[in-house]
């Protein structure tokens, strides 16, 4: 199983991972920012910055709970949407 072995809060609602097979990766959250009780707090950047690390990588996850599994931040990617979004 993938975990994570290290996190950096970027701006922007960013975030780069170091997994356990050397994969590198920044993912942007802003997609799954959303108006729902538990998503919404992270819309706030000093709360976004709140993120922490399960015990031995097996996720991510803020102070309400709202978590990530290692295995989808590792397999994500973002769809063409987004991507177009993020070079503006």
């Amino acid at each position: 199983m993938i975990s994570i072995i290290r996190l950096e809060v970027l701006d922007n609602k960013k975030t780069h991972f170091n997994f356990s097979d050397g994969t590198e990766k920044i993912i942007d959250f802003t997609p799954f920012i959303g108006e729902d009780k538990l998503s919404k707090p992270s819309s706030d950047p000093a709360y976004f910055q709140k993120v922490a690390l399960y015990e031995n990588g097996r996720g991510i996850y803020w102070p309400n709970d709202y978590d990530f599994c290692p295995d989808f931040l590792h397999q994500y990617q973002p769809d063409e949407k987004e991507l177009v979004a993020e070079k503006k």
